[in-house]
């Protein structure tokens, strides 16, 4: 297993205006991260994203850092599916710009206003399955694999994940395992990511404090899951998600691939991105991946 850092990790610097995408580049190479992730390129005004995209792949390349996967958002579950498909397309191409041999993007978040009928995962899964299975047959041609996150609560505990990957049916298409996402569905991490393993295109290792829900409210910084109980991202290795053991259950599953701490803390960015890559690769070494 390599190390990656995904660009979000950098976000609020970036926000700020205290780091452009090229400082980020820089500082990932200086930390020593073994490759990076970017997340929804948005160009600044007037440049073209498509020459964005080529700019952002000749920095990479000038400093040595391979771009391991593309991250976007999305929505199979629009009523005009035909035009989200395309719009992902579209981020397909920037992936192949980027040289990114994997691309993720979101399924859906929830059953829309417009579906006439039991609002139920299971009820929309064809209609999620079909727009993937176009958008991954797209990205197939270009070489590139696409994959959907544990993400946005409604399809992000491991067995709707397992769910949507056997009926869109496509050895192109898998999962974005994100091991702290899982507890937003109250999910055993350790457990789950041992169920996903091997469908497992790339990983998020991302770590999160979890308190019970009957507990008064922590406050600022916390959210609740889908069974109501508070969870807050921080550093990799100092929150209550067994990162250590994801890892090993992921590499007993057959995952060899990298790495990505995607830092959503409330700590101090730059320090919160350092720690967490410093027990990253001890527990890399750790279970001998």
């Amino acid at each position: 297993m390599k190390t990656c850092v995904s660009s979000y990790s950098y976000s609020r610097l970036v926000r700020k205006g205290e780091m452009t995408l090229f400082d980020v580049i820089d500082k990932t190479r200086e930390l020593g991260f073994d490759a990076i992730e970017f997340t929804d390129l948005t160009p600044p005004e007037g440049v073209d994203r498509l020459d964005y995209a080529r700019q952002i792949r000749a920095k990479c390349d000038e400093v040595g850092l391979p771009v391991a996967s593309y991250t976007v958002g999305g929505n199979l579950l629009l009523e005009d599916q035909e035009a989200e498909i395309e719009r992902l397309k579209g981020q397909v191409d920037i992936a192949e710009i980027l040289g990114a041999p994997v691309m993720r993007h979101d399924a859906a978040g929830g059953v829309p206003d417009w579906f006439d009928g039991v609002r139920t995962f299971d009820t929309v899964l064809p209609i999620i399955a079909k727009g993937c299975r176009a958008v991954t047959d797209y990205a197939e041609q270009k070489g590139i694999k696409t994959c959907t996150e544990n993400h946005g609560f409604f399809a992000q505990d491991a067995d709707r994940v397992i769910r949507l990957i056997e009926a869109v049916g496509s050895k192109n298409y898998g999962t974005l395992v994100d091991m702290g996402n899982f507890s937003c569905a109250d999910d055993r991490s350790d457990i789950a990511c041992g169920k996903v393993a091997p469908v497992a295109f790339h990983c998020h290792c991302k770590d999160m404090f979890v308190k019970s829900g009957q507990m008064p409210n922590p406050g600022r910084g916390w959210f609740l899951s889908r069974g109501a109980n508070y969870i807050r991202c921080t550093i990799v290795g100092h929150g209550d998600i067994p990162v250590q053991q994801c890892l090993a259950a992921l590499k007993k599953g057959g995952y060899d691939g990298y790495c990505s701490i995607e830092f959503e803390g409330m700590e101090d960015v730059l320090e919160g991105i350092s720690i967490g890559l410093e027990n990253l690769k001890k527990y890399i070494a750790n279970i001998g991946a």
